[in-house]
Order: C-alpha cells, then structure tokens, then sequence
C-alpha cells in the first residue's frame, strides 16, 4: 500500500514537472486565444476563424478561443496585462481597440503587449432593417438633418471603428458629430439582433458582419467605407452617395508583454504558419476581408502610427470627453 502511494505522489511530482516545462511556446503547449467581446462580433469571428486554421496548419497542437467582453476590448487587455511573460496565450485586436483606449481613458495600453501580427483589413458597411423607410443614404442623410436624436444608429463599443465611420458621415453630411445617437454594443451580435427586431434606425459595422444577412434581404445595405464597390455585394461607396469618407478597419494579434525572445518568435512563427494554410486563405476570401499581414517591427511601427492618427480622429470627431 505505501508503495502505491509512494508511485501516485511520484506521478503527480512527474506530470506537474511536464506543466511547468510546457509554461513556454513548446509544441505541445495549448495556445489559447482571447477575443475581448462577446460572441457574434468581429474579433469573435477573427479569433473563432483563426482557431480552425491553427489547428489545420499544426493538428497536434490544442488551441482555445474565449470572450473577455467589455468597454471596446479594454477590459481584456487589462487581463492581457495581468498574464505578463505568457507565451501560450493572444488577444485579437485592432482599431476599434486603438480607439476605445481613447474613449475608455484606459490605463492600461497597447505598450503593455508584444505585437505579434496584423491580420486582415476590412471595409465597413452602413446598413437598415429591410422594412426601413430609408431606401438611400440621401434618405438617412436628409432624416439625420431634420433630427439628429430621432436616428438612432447601432455599432460596436463607444470609440471603436463604426463609431468613428458614424461620426465622419455625420461631419461630411453637415451635421455635428456630437449630436449623432449612437447605440454602443461590446459584440456586432447584439447590433446585428437590434437591426433584426428593427429597434434601432441603422447600424454600422464590418462588411463581413453583415454581408450575409444583405444578401438574404434582412437588411438593406446604403453604402460601404471602400474606394471603389465591392464584389459581390449590391452597395454604393459613402462617396457615391455623396458623403466624402473611406476607412478600413483592421485586426491583428497581440501577447502580453515580457515574453522572452523565443517566445515572441514561436507565436510570430506560429501566426505566420496559421496566415498561410488553406483555411485561412478560404476565410478572408468568403468574408470579404483584405490579407494585410504584418509581423514584426513593421506591425510595432504600424501600430505607434495608428494610435496617433485614432487619437487625432476621435478628438476632431467630440467622441472623447
């Protein structure tokens, strides 16, 4: 009998030892990635997408997506924060975080992770309820004049992307960003539901957020933030429709800080890996999305210059306080 437990305690001693040496990027270790919204959103289909083709691009490896919603991802990057020197683990994030970092007056910021990749761009799409009053922009554009508060326009978090794109529509269309009654929701499912049960005027978010349900005739598309049309999807640009503003959103990942070198170039090798399979491939083209890969000190540089421009942008717009 004290032979068995002598070999229990010594297994448990052995399989503790093999959690500690796992603690690094190894190729066993389970990687975990943080989407910091709810379900339904677009850094929860970044994350959910991405998990697929990380386990097509390395079968062996485990691989976790989990939601830390709130305050425009600002809540998980402060747990980022607290998971310093963590190899296995990293958030989805991107402009609309950039911006809620503003908006939020977080103290904890994007210099407190590692940057590891830019992933995708992705235009935004204005859209309304198929039984909408609103059959054109010119609609929208001429109801927002006459009362600013009746319009009400459902998006992601205070700050974030389509806010911003709420905001500038509003500038070019001579009406004060700051009178804009914008509907903050920490997931694009919760916009999505309030445009379904037509409680909401408009919404605005990601094309991919939206393109299916378009195409399904639920929602009526009044115009996309790109340059030029989008394939596949029945939709002038803002500038057609005589509002002069273009914007990309953009997503990528980050660790936390203080993780070694190694560990940084294990994600980095990782992330590049997942970037190439076919999987992720199909997913940007079936979502409409645009590959914008960047590791390295490129997406570090990428991402000082974004905060500068978002912090100038929601400033001019009124967004922050």
């Amino acid at each position: 009998m004290r032979f068995r437990v002598l070999a229990a305690l010594a297994a448990l001693s052995l399989g503790a030892l093999t959690g500690c040496g796992e603690q690094g990027n190894s190729a066993n270790a389970a990687l975990r990635i943080m989407a910091p919204a709810a379900p339904g959103g677009g850094w929860d289909q970044t994350s959910r997408t991405a998990e697929q083709a990380f386990k097509a691009a390395d079968p062996k490896r485990k691989v976790e997506v989990f939601n830390v919603p709130g305050a425009g991802g600002t809540i998980g990057l402060a747990q980022l924060a607290g998971e310093k020197g963590n190899g296995n683990l990293l958030m989805t994030m991107g402009l609309v975080m950039v911006g809620a970092i503003e908006q939020n007056k977080s103290k904890v910021t994007l210099a407190e992770t590692t940057p590891i990749a830019k992933l995708t761009e992705e235009y935004e799409i204005v859209v309304v309820p198929a039984a909408s009053p609103y059959k054109s922009l010119a609609d929208l554009v001429a109801a927002w004049k006459a009362d600013p508060a009746k319009v009400s326009v459902s998006g992601g978090s205070a700050g974030g992307t389509d806010h911003i794109v709420a905001g500038l529509m509003a500038k070019a269309a001579g009406v004060d960003p700051k009178q804009v009654n914008y509907i903050a929701h920490s997931g694009g499912g919760e916009a999505l539901n309030e445009l379904l049960g037509n409680k909401v005027s408009a919404g605005i978010s990601g094309v991919g957020e939206f393109a299916e349900h378009v195409k399904s005739g639920k929602l009526r598309a009044l115009g996309v933030t790109s340059g030029e049309r989008l394939p596949g999807l029945d939709a002038p640009t803002l500038k057609e429709a005589g509002l002069d503003v273009e914007l990309a959103n953009w997503r990528g990942f980050v660790a936390p800080g203080g993780i070694s070198d190694a560990d940084k170039k294990a994600l980095t090798d990782l992330v590049t890996k997942m970037h190439d399979s076919q999987p992720w491939k199909d997913a940007v083209a079936k979502n409409g999305w645009i590959d914008s890969f960047q590791t390295g000190q490129q997406f570090a540089d990428y991402l000082n210059s974004e905060q500068a421009r978002v912090k100038a942008i929601i400033a001019e717009m009124g967004l922050v306080s």
